[in-house]
């Protein structure tokens, strides 16, 4: 293992940079051109439950009545298969294009019979599986605890059909991470990644329609990911991987030292290129060496709140202090 390298999910990386599930995933050239610029892990781009789901309805949809039950059970089941089948011919090419490991990710919004694929992503030689899960509270009737249970549902059924390590990627709006979070590794999971960043609406007042927010995240937004990272370090066994707002060396660094165990990034490689892996690479290496860190064991979690002579620092939320003219 490199100096810079970490275990993660049972994995040996040889950087704590993954490059998480995006649009740029989906490509082996890519792929290739991350792991020569030093990435230690790809995240695939997710395979998104919702839109099979949705692609099956619209097409049942516009294609009126069918004469036969079966015809649209067909229907269902072709459209299913077909997106699944890439899938599985995209993580046998990245396996065989490079040596680093290959995660597989899942896009879920229910615990039903989606969660067979996961076997046949097994089989397609996956070294992980990261489960990205978000259940979007609509409706006034639902409390947090159903919602949260189905996040259980999901996991437990998929830890029970594959050997593979699994991680979950959870959202920081939940009422307790921290809980969410002991649940996903009671339930079986390997790794908790924190934090799924949700497409954001917008307004367009003068067109008076719904747009897309902010799709890039921006460094602001590290800031409460270090604190549940924090927080979460050593409550709970399964690896941690900090991601959004990661835009540097100097948040890969203070990410790990809150307690992840890895680092995952998009938003700056789309802004910068593959190239940008190697330059966060390379901070991280220089700042252990002018530490004296050996090994980036010495210094993950260092400043969590487990092991921080203030964890107070981490539990204050009101901004009193600092608006009020008191030191």
């Amino acid at each position: 293992m490199s100096k810079i390298g970490v275990k993660y999910l049972g994995l040996d990386l040889t950087s704590p940079l993954i490059v998480a599930s995006c649009g740029l995933t989906k490509s082996i050239d890519k792929i290739k051109e991350f792991e020569s610029n030093g990435a230690g892990a790809i995240v695939l781009k997710s395979l998104f439950e919702e839109e099979i789901r949705n692609e099956i309805s619209n097409l049942i949809k516009y294609s009126g009545q069918f004469p036969y039950p079966e015809t649209e059970d067909y229907v269902r089941e072709y459209v299913s298969e077909k997106s699944t089948q890439e899938y599985l011919e995209l993580i046998t090419k990245a396996k065989k294009s490079v040596n680093i490991p290959i995660i597989a990710s899942i896009n879920c919004v229910t615990s039903q019979e989606w969660t067979n694929y996961a076997k046949e992503i097994e089989h397609a030689g996956a070294d992980a599986l990261e489960l990205n899960i978000f259940i979007l509270p609509t409706s006034k009737n639902q409390t947090a605890e159903e919602i949260e249970n189905i996040y259980v549902k999901i996991v437990t059924s998929v830890a029970k059909l594959v050997k593979i390590p699994i991680a979950v990627k959870i959202t920081q709006h939940l009422t307790n991470p921290i809980h969410t979070a002991y649940s996903m590794e009671l339930s079986g999971a390997k790794g908790i990644v924190m934090f799924n960043r949700m497409y954001k609406p917008n307004i367009d007042i003068k067109n008076l329609r719904l747009t897309a927010g902010d799709i890039f995240s921006s460094p602001a937004e590290l800031q409460e990911v270090i604190r549940w990272v924090a927080l979460t370090y050593g409550n709970i066994r399964a690896d941690i991987c900090a991601t959004t707002g990661i835009q540097n060396g100097e948040g890969a660094i203070k990410s790990m030292l809150a307690g992840a165990n890895a680092v995952a990034i998009s938003s700056i490689l789309y802004k910068k290129g593959a190239q940008v892996i190697k330059e966060i690479n390379e901070t991280i290496d220089s700042w252990m060496q002018e530490k004296n860190f050996q090994n980036t064991k010495d210094f993950i979690g260092k400043l969590s709140y487990k092991n921080i002579e203030n964890p107070a620092a981490f539990e204050r939320v009101q901004f009193m202090k600092y608006f009020s003219g008191i030191e």
